[in-house]
């Protein structure tokens, strides 16, 4: 009989350990009345949002409420200051009634030199009773995100952790060099995947994975990220595997035999591979810190110091012998109770009056974006990378609204810049932020922002649209038109035949006859709007420049990611990439 039930214990057990449960909270024994809080996910990412469910089975006669709030910090090296995110939901627990909640829990971003961290504090509290629990993420410096899927990751984890290590090296210890999951439970939001890089799973898993989260995965690859599926058969016969995967890949692979146990060499060394597929936390370290062509471009601003000390200056001679000698002089010495602190006072608003001048309220701000748009497969979405880095006076809110469904990080910019607040020596600054979604989209407040800084930050998004290149049907020379709501600069056609067509002032709705150019013609314009991106966004237009029947445009009107209104945006320039689409 034992024997007959050791696989099925096996098997709960694995499903069991796929996912982190944090919290489990017995309000009633008698009844069953809990909360349960589980991370979908057995480590946070180096940032991007943590999938958790929280289950809430209330069995009791009353009503009752569930709040449950997280904060996650990051920490790196001893210098290292780290940053802190903090964000809380709220749940209605009715009596007699079970529900589940997916939530997505922001991170902050993990920066640092050698190795880093991200602790995620659970903390349940409301009338279903208190408990908390903290789970915690280590990364290596420049470490890619990997998520395995339950079945590789019990085979393989442990030799290619120390594969890895032979290759990372952080102050923490040992490497780990993937997160787990269970196919069963996969997020239906591709946020939850932003902050990994490659997901390793079976055929068998992504079968068993739901067609939401396929969806969602989808929207991953097609920003940049990298499935990995390993087979019996290494052909993706039967998978319904995308085959433009836009900025991502996809690889089916071939297990040995049809077992589970994986060249842990060849697939660290894989994952490792420098170029188009660096890890993002490679490029949040190192993209903006040294020459972010959206800083050069942006220029840098000088500081009247001259003015300043004249200030000081006076004050002191104002406050010192003309105060002593003149406002308060002998037999009037208890003047100086009166005098002093106005002279004071006169000097600090004279500081901050002239700082106003100098700064003024809210900021100014330049934007550059890089748009897959995918109109096929019924998909009718645009999938965006945006970079954008401002510089502010005097700020009076730091509170902003994500519209759409998008990932905000900030991003350190380099250190010898009297205005920057976060640099990679000081592994998040101290900053705290917050973030809360109301209604479905994400609110909030902090230090993404700060008065008389200058910051950086990174967007990803997913949103809808009907925007698209379409081509007439009928041989000869290509006929376009655009349906985007904004005039396109530029427009490169490359056709099946490998030729490349140009187009200039595209307008919404008007057909237009494209002429022929030479490739260097076409690299050249395409080797502009690369120079104008961060490393990273380079190396991912890179890889789509060269598909047949795609376009290249470049716009100044096309709608951004908006954050932060009291930041004026002086430009905001974007690249759109996509297939030509024959009605």
């Amino acid at each position: 009989m034992m024997r007959r039930l050791a696989p099925l214990l096996l098997a709960l057990a694995a499903s069991a350990s796929a996912q982190e449960q944090l919290i489990r909270e017995v309000t009633d024994p008698k009844t069953d009345t809990h909360v349960e809080i589980t991370s979908l996910f057995s480590e946070p990412p180096s940032h991007g949002y943590l999938p958790v469910r929280v289950t809430i089975a209330n069995r009791l006669e009353s009503n009752r409420s569930v709040t449950v709030s997280f904060e996650c910090n990051t920490n790196g090296s001893y210098r290292d200051e780290g940053s802190k995110m903090t964000s809380s939901f709220t749940f209605d627990a009715p009596a007699e009634k079970s529900s589940d909640h997916d939530i997505l829990v922001p991170l902050p971003t993990a920066i640092g030199g050698r190795g880093t961290g991200t602790s995620v504090k659970t903390t349940l509290s409301g009338t279903l009773g208190n408990s908390s629990h903290t789970l915690s993420g280590e990364f290596a410096e420049n470490q890619p995100g990997v998520l395995m899927g339950e079945k590789l990751y019990t085979a393989n984890a442990l030799d290619l952790s120390k594969e890895a290590g032979s290759h990372l090296s952080t102050y923490r210890g040992s490497v780990t060099f993937a997160s787990r999951f269970d196919a069963r439970r996969m997020p239906d939001d591709w946020r939850a995947y932003s902050g990994y890089d490659h997901v390793i799973m079976t055929d068998d898993e992504w079968t068993t994975c739901s067609p939401g989260a396929k969806t969602a995965l989808l929207a991953w690859i097609r920003l940049g990220g990298h499935l990995r599926i390993y087979t019996s058969t290494g052909t993706a016969t039967g998978l319904n595997l995308p085959v433009d995967t836009s900025f991502g890949s996809v690889k089916v692979e071939k297990t040995s035999g049809g077992a589970l146990k994986l060249d842990a060499p060849a697939v660290v060394n894989a994952i490792l591979a420098k170029g188009p597929r660096s890890s993002q936390l490679e490029s949040i370290n190192n993209d903006y810190n040294a020459r972010w062509p959206l800083q050069d471009d942006f220029g840098k601003v000088g500081f009247n110091y001259a003015v300043f000390i004249v200030i000081l200056i006076a004050f002191g001679v104002v406050v010192g012998p003309v105060n002593l000698f003149v406002f308060a002089k002998t037999g009037r010495r208890h003047r100086l109770f009166i005098t002093t602190p106005l002279i004071s006072l006169a000097a600090s608003l004279l500081l901050v009056i002239l700082i106003l001048l100098q700064d003024g309220f809210g900021g100014r701000g330049v934007r550059v974006a890089l748009m897959e748009v995918r109109p096929d497969n019924s998909e009718n979405a645009a999938y965006i990378h945006q970079e954008q880095f401002s510089r502010t006076g005097v700020l009076t809110g730091v509170r902003f609204t994500l519209q759409d469904a998008a990932v905000i990080s900030p991003v350190p910019i380099a250190e010898d810049n009297r205005w920057a607040r976060l640099t990679t020596t000081n592994g998040g600054g101290g900053n705290g932020y917050s973030a809360n979604f109301v209604d479905g989209k994400l609110e909030t407040a902090g230090d993404w922002f700060q008065s008389r800084s200058e910051q950086g930050q990174i967007l990803e998004a997913v949103i809808p649209t009907r925007g698209r290149i379409e081509r007439a049907t009928g041989g000869g020379d290509p006929s376009l038109l655009s349906t985007f709501d904004f005039p396109i600069e530029t427009l490169l056609f490359r056709d099946d035949s490998k030729q490349w067509w140009k187009a200039t002032n595209v307008q919404p709705g008007s057909r237009i006859q494209p002429v022929t150019i030479t490739d260097a013609e076409a690299n050249g314009i395409i080797d502009i709007e690369k120079g104008r991106l961060g490393n990273r966004n380079a190396n991912l237009l890179d890889k789509v420049k060269l598909r047949d029947g795609s376009f290249i445009a470049t716009t100044l009107k096309a709608p951004a990611v908006e954050t932060y209104k009291s930041i004026k945006w002086q430009q905001t320039r974007t690249v759109i990439t996509g297939p030509v689409i024959i009605p």
